[in-house]
This record gives C-alpha cells, sequence and structure tokens, in this order.
C-alpha cells in the first residue's frame, strides 16, 4: 500500500499513520498465529514463531526495534549460561534497566497520549517474558519441596535452546501486546505435549472463541471511537473544566476513565484472539457435560468484571490479568519471607515496581502509589463486612465498597492518562484530593475499628 492511501485511512479512522501501520500488523498476529497450527516438526514450529514475530515487528516498528528486543534477549540468555543460581535477579534488573533507557530515550508516553507508537510497548512485555523465563531456569536447580505451587509448575530443569528461546520471545507478535505466558507453556504447545497431547476428548476448537473475540474487538473499537470525541484528555486543562462544580468534575473524570479502558479491551480482545486461535490460550476442559474447552490463558481482561468490581481487591485478576499473574509470582510472592504473610511493603512494592515497568512519569508513579492506597482501604470494608451477620448491613458495606471502588478506581487513573505531575495533582486537586483522602482514612479507621471477631462455638469453649 503506497504512503499517501496509508494516510487517507490513518485520516478516515483519526490515527497516525505508524498507528495505522502497527494495527494493521496487531491484527496480522490472527492470521499469523492460525497458519502456526499447521507448521510441520517442531523445530519448524519455533523457527515459524521466531521469525514471523521478527518480521511483524520490522513492518510495525522499523528494524531497531528488533535491535532494541535482541539486547536484553542476549543477556538474559547469557545470565542462564554463565551463572544459573544469580541468572534471575542479574536479568531482572539488567532487562529492567534497558526497558527504563528505552522509556526514557523515547519518551514514549509523551508518544502514546499524542497518538504517536513506538516499540517500547513490545518490549515490556518481552521484558517480562524474559525475566520468567530467567527466574524458572534458575528455579529449576532448586529442590521442589521448597518451592511454591507456581514455581514447581513453572520451573524449567534444563536450558532451553536458543532457537526455542526465540521462538517463546517473539511467537507471531505475541509480544505486541501480550498476553504473557511461560515458557514451559509454550514448549509442550509447541511440542504438542501436556494438556496439548492428543487425547479422547479431542482437538479443542478455537473457531468459536476467536469469532467471539474478535466481535468483542470490534464493539470495544466502536464505543471507543464514539466516546473519545465527548471526554478529551485536554479537557482537564481547559477553562470550562474548572468552571464546573465538584459533582460534574467527578462525573468527567469518571468518563474519562471509562472511555479510555475500551481501548485496552480493543487491545486485549484483538491479542486474546490471536493467541486462542493459535492454540497457546487452551487452558485445559471444563467439567461439565460435554466438557468445554477453556481460554483462560489467552484471557487478558474481564470487561464486567472491571466495570462492576465489587472490590478493589478484585481489579487485578480481572484487569491486565496476566501481567498480575507474573507481578504476583515474580514480585508479590518472592518478596514474603517463609513463615510469614504479605503486607503492606509487600503490595506497595509490587505496585511500584509495576510503575517502572509502565515508564517513568510522574503520572504513572502516582498511580499506582495510589493504588496501593485504594486497594488496602478496600480490604478495610471487605474486613468490616465479613463478621457482620445482618443482612442488610452486610448489603451496605457490600454496596459501599462497590461504590468506593468505582470512585476511586476513576479518580486514580487520571494520573495513567495524563502523566504529567502538573497535569495529576491539577486533576486530583479538582476534585479535592476525595479518591486519596478516604483510602488513607479507610487505613486510619481501619487500625481504630477493628472488624468483630466471630463468636466461638461453645463447645470451642470447652475445649
Amino acid at each position: 500500500m503506497e504512503l499517501p492511501e496509508m494516510e487517507s485511512m490513518a485520516s478516515a479512522i483519526g490515527v497516525s499513520v505508524p498507528v495505522l501501520r502497527f494495527l494493521l500488523c496487531f491484527v496480522a498476529t490472527i492470521p499469523v498465529s492460525f497458519l502456526h497450527r499447521f507448521v510441520p516438526g517442531v523445530t519448524g514450529r519455533h523457527l515459524y514463531a521466531a521469525v514471523t514475530g521478527a518480521v511483524l515487528s520490522y513492518l510495525s516498528f522499523g528494524f531497531s526495534s528488533n535491535l532494541h528486543f535482541l539486547v536484553p534477549m542476549l543477556l538474559g540468555y547469557a545470565s542462564m549460561v554463565i551463572s544459573r543460581k544469580h541468572c534471575g535477579i542479574i536479568t531482572f534488573f539488567v532487562a529492567f534497566g534497558y526497558l527504563i533507557g528505552c522509556h526514557v530515550y523515547y519518551m514514549s508516553g509523551d508518544a502514546w497520549k499524542e497518538g504517536g507508537i513506538d516499540a517500547t510497548g513490545a518490549l515490556m512485555v518481552i521484558t517480562l517474558k524474559i525475566i520468567s523465563c530467567v527466574i524458572n531456569y534458575g528455579d529449576g536447580s532448586l529442590k521442589e519441596e521448597n518451592l511454591r505451587e507456581a514455581q514447581k509448575k513453572n520451573r524449567l530443569e534444563k536450558l532451553p535452546s536458543f532457537l526455542e528461546y526465540f521462538g517463546y520471545c517473539l511467537c507471531c507478535g505475541s509480544h505486541f501486546a501480550g498476553p504473557v505466558y511461560e515458557m514451559k507453556d509454550y514448549l509442550e504447545w509447541t511440542e504438542r505435549k501436556g494438556i496439548w497431547k492428543a487425547s479422547e476428548k479431542g482437538s479443542p476448537s478455537p473457531y468459536g472463541a476467536t469469532i467471539r473475540a474478535i466481535v468483542q474487538a470490534a464493539m470495544c473499537m466502536g464505543l471507543y471511537l464514539y466516546l473519545v470525541p465527548h471526554y478529551p484528555l485536554a479537557r482537564f486543562s481547559e477553562p470550562i473544566y474548572q468552571e464546573w462544580g465538584f459533582w460534574k468534575r467527578l462525573s468527567y473524570q469518571y468518563m474519562s476513565g471509562f472511555t479510555a479502558r475500551w481501548k485496552y479491551y480493543f487491545i486485549w480482545s484483538i491479542s486474546e484472539a490471536s493467541m486462542i486461535i493459535s492454540g497457546l490460550g487452551f487452558s485445559g476442559w471444563s467439567d461439565s457435560s460435554p466438557p468445554k474447552p477453556k481460554w483462560d490463558r489467552a484471557k487478558n481482561v474481564d470487561i464486567l468484571g472491571v466495570e462492576f468490581a465489587k472490590s478493589a481487591v478484585q481489579l487485578p485478576l480481572v484487569w491486565n490479568i496476566q501481567v498480575s499473574t507474573w507481578l504476583r509470582h515474580y514480585v508479590y510472592e518472592r518478596l514474603v519471607q517463609d513463615g510469614k504473610k504479605a503486607g503492606f511493603f509487600q503490595l506497595l512494592a509490587t505496585q511500584t515496581v509495576s510503575a517502572v515497568w509502565h515508564g517513568l512519569y510522574p503520572g504513572y508513579m502516582i498511580f499506582f502509589v495510589q493504588s496501593a492506597l485504594f486497594i488496602a482501604g478496600s480490604r478495610v470494608i471487605y474486613r468490616w463486612q465479613q463478621p457482620t451477620s445482618a443482612a442488610l448491613f452486610k448489603k451496605i458495606l457490600v454496596f459501599l465498597n462497590f461504590a468506593y471502588t468505582l470512585l476511586v478506581l476513576n479518580y486514580s487513573c487520571i494520573g495513567f492518562l495524563v502523566l504529567s505531575l502538573h497535569e495529576t495533582l491539577a486533576g486530583y486537586g479538582s476534585v479535592y484530593y476525595v479518591g486519596t483522602i478516604l483510602p488513607i482514612a479507610l487505613i486510619l479507621l481501619g487500625n481504630i475499628i477493628k472488624p468483630a471477631k466471630p463468636a466461638r462455638s461453645k463447645a470451642r469453649k470447652e475445649q
């Protein structure tokens, strides 16, 4: 397609030419992933995964993108070869350091905010895949009885080959927007082992689930394109916004966050379709009769779960699901000492890592620190409602937790959207920091008003 045609098409849908190029390559991951099903031989499938991923990256971002991917990929593989005992911690800091350098050099957040695109988004996904692979190789040398269930499931006992490693990192363009998955799952899928091994249940058909994901993507993009002209982020810096009253400004913040989420729903729906059609998204069979295939490995968002979350604690389970799982397995759980429970420190550290992963913008940092407070405040309400025996009072607390989650989520995400310190603080300040004060007040109240302990049975007392 000639450049003038690209420009006219981009203009028609309201995006830049680089973004259109990315979208075309991103949608192309669906047929590319579909063709992976017919590639013969294990070596052929690894080679196809690596080459198609590299070609799609080149077409989308240019030749330099593959060079950027190559640096942490080679450093991660070298660490596995040189020091199996320390390869995980080395790669964690080296890969994140390189990613941060790229974020700073390209100022990727500003580019995304202004409608641009670059390879740092894909590098973010590759960074997580590299780190998990290397850490799991390190876990493969440890005694199994000392490992958590996730570590036992994902540990790698032998070093992946160079081709396996490259196929995993670039697989059919899955690095564009995720979802993140484990090296062990990739190997079993490629070799048709584990749950992908032929069984009496037959081969799971991906077509119905793929069509559903594509239809969902189309609906999400349609709604986003309809809403975004009505709720532009630029409105926050316009005089008319300051003239509005408190409730109108708060409702505009809600609609801005609500509108922005549909863009992510579209992206993740396309990546879900791509992963399902390849077969890698398959996660086993349901217990129903007859059994139905499950595609949880491909799922990165539960739209209704996000929009109607009853508690902030539920949000990591329904939003950017696979990255949340990665953060839990490779940051949160590994900061908990044996015999101790996780606390606010582990939560804050995990959210900080997530903020750094997104980029060194004040808006990201404030959003993820704010989200740690946000979740902690929601836990207080949840603890209050658990021992309550009065049905009406319990329903009131459940509703309050839902309303609290809705309010603070959309207040908090302003920082994630506008990025700059000035705009973030101006947005929060325009509604009197209600979404920051409320979680802190709940945390303080939680230390004062302790939930009632459930009464022990008489028999228990006699013992």
